[in-house]
């Protein structure tokens, strides 16, 4: 007795365009949990050496970039070899129901100390920036600060102006995020944009001209030869992801999930 994949499913649920856009749409998602080149620079500074930086994080991007794949992996093939083309988004509810409850509530507490953890460091390059560039417009913006003082007597200052945009920011996207539960299909389009100009073409540039790699040569051919099918894995995936959000709009109700 061996795994059909795909026989479980019911005939006709979905289309094979739909499918097409389907499986685009699972490479924009994919591609965003490979765009870390954002923070890449940003967690090397924090650490501390000997050994080098770079050593010690070509190491730590290894392992996760290992991690990462076999996770994807493992959730694309199994899930589609058990469920076909009834997999749904959401993994943990999506079936419709929600046992063992002490399962579901160690995932979503898994997922909600990572989504705090990765909202803080991805948010602080943008945090960095909006308060420099409000410190150039405003000079005068720094001094207001307020004082918070502690049980013990200890008292702490905190900058006005950061603790009001970063809360604004905060409630924003989350309103957002609330208003259009499409997950995946916005998790793809997000992929799609940021996964080859970040993660591939700058590096890919950066290394090129780092090495003083000529034209034409074979190093260089192969290494456009990779960013150019980068490009258009996430052109795909982009079209894909928008073409999920349309699908997903003709169902759409503000504040409600879809799953």
């Amino acid at each position: 007795m061996g795994i059909s994949v795909g026989a479980v499913t019911k005939a006709g649920t979905v289309t094979p365009m739909q499918k097409i856009w389907r499986n685009l749409q699972a490479l924009g998602d994919i591609a965003f949990a490979y765009s870390y080149s954002i923070i890449l620079i940003e967690i090397q500074d924090t650490l501390r050496s000997p050994p080098p930086e770079t050593r010690t994080m070509r190491k730590a991007t290894l392992v996760s970039i290992s991690v990462t794949t076999a996770f994807y992996l493992l959730c694309g093939c199994a899930g589609y070899a058990a469920f076909g083309d009834d997999a749904p988004g959401n993994l943990l509810t999506g079936f419709g129901f929600y046992n063992p409850y002490w399962l579901l509530d160690i995932a979503n507490l898994a997922i909600v100390v990572h989504l705090v953890g990765a909202y803080q460091v991805y948010s602080q390059p943008l945090f960095a920036f909006v308060e420099k560039w409000a410190a150039r417009r405003w000079p005068k913006v720094e001094e207001y600060d307020l004082r918070l003082h502690g049980p013990n007597g200890h008292a702490c200052r905190v900058n006005a102006f950061r603790l009001v945009w970063r809360t604004c920011f905060v409630v924003l996207t989350t309103i957002v995020s609330m208003l259009l539960p499409f997950f995946n299909d916005v998790v793809g389009i997000l992929g799609a944009l940021g996964f080859w100009p970040l993660t591939v073409y700058f590096p890919v540039e950066m290394y090129i001209a780092h090495r003083k790699i000529r034209r034409w040569s074979t190093p260089w051919v192969g290494l456009q030869a990779l960013s150019l099918a980068c490009l258009v894995v996430s052109l795909a995936a982009a079209v894909g992801s928008i073409a999920g959000v349309v699908l997903d709009l003709k169902s759409y109700h503000p504040f409600r999930s879809t799953y």
